[in-house]
């Protein structure tokens, strides 16, 4: 599995268990098992729910229905932040 396919596998995995609907990324939080301090990586990919808040949380538009979109979104941050090839 790539880099990026496991990442977002961990990112669905780590808000599939959120109280949909989502309407800020607070609303994800309990869903973590560290809270913001939930480390997701892969590779040489590496940061945690905190950093991705702040680094790749620009393309995300709350509110979410479900937890799809929400990690479509969040891989697009990513990508566009380069953390992938």
């Amino acid at each position: 599995m790539s880099d990026k396919d496991d990442i977002r596998q961990q990112l669905h995995d780590g808000f599939a268990d959120a109280d949909y609907p989502v309407s800020s990324p607070m609303d994800l939080v309990p869903a973590l098992p560290n809270g913001p301090s939930t480390t997701f990586e892969s590779g040489d990919v590496s940061f945690t729910a905190m950093e991705l808040n702040t680094q790749a949380g620009g393309r995300q538009e709350f509110p979410y229905e479900d937890v799809d979109p929400l990690v479509d979104d969040v891989m697009a941050g990513l990508e566009d932040e380069g953390y992938f090839d």
